[in-house]
């Protein structure tokens, strides 16, 4: 029996958070495209999905950047949807809306507000049921996660690692920015969200030493003092690069790498969604979710470190709250094995 919806020709995703978890939401995407070919689909995101994503190939056709909203584009509480939100995304006159945007428990009633013939999406033992839904179990692949409900409106696809198309304007922005980038450049990118997986800054940089070849460093703002600290640790030339280039502009950049050497964050997933391959350094628990799915082109390095490194509290178990010690839970990945696996993809082995 089919499972898809007849006579679609507007459907609505929400998405609306991080980098990583877009790219991770891609296939999924690209499914519904598949399932979908002349539907125009609509992504509930946040602005700089807008610039990102706005004449950009793929499955997307349009962002419409949602005000902050608790729960659903917006972290912190305290921030309702504004009068008269409701009132225009229904104007869309949306057949379907997928939900693939966490457990549900404050995305499945905006959703379920857009007036769809048809919802479906995630759904946590707390939250509104949809029309369609999968149960949220937190330890899945968020990429077969996001699978699994586009395939509840018949959508598949045997094509499971993320893909994002790199433009002209992105490789013009770089060469505007910074010029032509040295061949066989490897990319450090030492900060992430999350202060726990990041490996300690002068491992990057020893790394780097080893490999001999020229690096560039990335990170955002908030992660200068840690780009700053790798190169000031490492006795290669590097360049530093911090909030200089959009997401476009980062995508051409490390398309024009050889490899990407980064903790588990989005510009892992953005290096190896334009095709560079990547050492990415990952907490046991965040590979499970969001590791690489494949090992030809990315080689994961497992931290198998279950408890806080201070104060003993478990990291696995899901009702254990969240310590206060922000030290680094993935430090016992060695720099011999992020060295050795450089060598690997790089061909100096």
């Amino acid at each position: 029996m089919s499972t898809l919806v007849d006579g679609v020709r507007r459907i609505a995703v929400l998405r609306a958070n991080a980098l990583g978890d877009l790219l991770l939401a891609l296939p999924a995407l690209d499914a519904l495209r598949r399932a979908y070919p002349v539907a125009r689909i609509t992504l509930l995101a946040r602005s700089w999905h807008a610039d990102l994503l706005t004449g950009r190939p793929g499955p997307v056709d349009e962002v419409i950047a949602l005000p902050p909203i608790s729960g659903v584009s917006e972290a912190a509480d305290g921030h309702r949807a504004p009068d008269g939100l409701f009132d225009e995304l229904r104007g869309h006159r949306f057949d379907l809306a997928v939900q693939i945007h966490g457990g549900g428990r404050y995305s499945n009633p905006f959703v379920r507000r857009l007036g769809a013939r048809v919802t479906a999406g995630l759904r946590s033992p707390d939250a509104e049921r949809l029309d369609r839904w999968v149960p949220y179990v937190y330890y899945q692949h968020e990429v077969l996660r996001y699978l699994e409900v586009a395939s509840l409106v018949g959508a598949t696809t045997d094509a499971i690692e993320p893909r994002l198309a790199v433009t002209d304007a992105d490789r013009a922005e770089l060469a505007h920015v910074l010029g032509e980038p040295p061949p066989g450049l490897v990319a450090l990118h030492p900060g992430a969200s999350d202060p726990r997986r990041r490996w300690p800054a002068e491992r990057f940089a020893a790394v780097a030493d080893r490999l001999g070849r020229p690096v560039v460093i990335t990170g955002t703002g908030k992660e200068r003092d840690v780009v700053e600290e790798v190169a000031a640790a490492t006795g290669t030339s590097s360049v530093q690069v911090v909030d200089m280039l959009s997401v476009g502009g980062l995508a051409a950049l490390y398309e024009r790498c050889a490899l990407v050497i980064s903790n588990d964050t989005g510009p892992r997933h953005l290096a190896a969604a334009v095709g560079t391959p990547t050492i990415g350094i990952y907490w046991c628990g965040n590979l499970v979710n969001a590791g690489p799915l494949t090992r030809t082109r990315h080689r994961p390095l497992v931290s198998w470190t279950a408890a806080c490194p201070v104060c003993g509290a478990s990291g696995v178990d899901l009702a254990v709250a969240r310590c206060p010690h922000d030290t680094s839970w993935v430090a016992e990945v060695t720099v011999d094995e992020a060295a050795e696996q450089a060598a690997d993809l790089l061909g100096l082995g």
